[in-house]
Formats: structure tokens, sequence, C-alpha cells
């Protein structure tokens, strides 16, 4: 049978794999967005996992909030880029400097 310490070691793994994508990948934002989605995605597993352990609806309801925000980062994002792509040429994160100003 599968039980809570299952959920929890999926959701570490996802979570330490997010992590290193964003840190050993720093030139690449489209890479670092979908690191961004790994860790909110171990973050509702683990929401959902511990609700239903626990028999209580509050963690699900949490994780379709947490949803809601991976939705709107990701199409905002993705907005972000394609404008800063059509103003530069490149989606280089060493060149998000020159934007001060």
């Amino acid at each position: 049978m599968i039980g809570i310490e299952h959920y929890v070691v999926v959701s570490s793994i996802l979570f330490v794999m997010g992590v290193l994508g964003i840190f050993l990948n720093r030139k690449n934002i489209i890479v670092i967005l979908m690191a961004i989605e790994l860790i909110l995605l171990a973050v509702n597993i683990n929401l959902v996992a511990f609700s239903a352990f626990l028999g209580d609806l509050t963690g699900q309801v949490f994780a379709m909030f947490v949803l809601t925000v991976a939705a709107a980062e990701a199409a905002i994002g993705l907005a972000i880029l394609v404008v800063y792509f059509r103003n530069r040429g490149t989606i280089a994160v060493d060149d998000v400097n020159r934007m001060k100003g």
C-alpha cells in the first residue's frame, strides 16, 4: 500500500529538482520558469497528500489556490518574455540588467 512517506519522497525529489534547475541554469529563463513550476507541483503534492492523510479538505482547497497562482505566473511570465524578446531579440538572463531606468 502507498503511504504518506511515498508522497513525501516524490515531493522532495521534485522540489530538489526544481531548486537545482534554478541554481544550475541561470541563463535560460524558460528553464527557470519550468523549475518554479516543479517547486509549486511539489508543494501541491504535499498539500494534497497531507490533506488526504488527515481527512481534511483544507489542504486540497489551498492546493487549488496554488494552482491558480502557478497558472497566472506562467501566463504573465511568458507574456513578459514575448515582449522582452520583441524589444531585445534575445531572452538571455544576463541581458535583463539593462532594463534599469
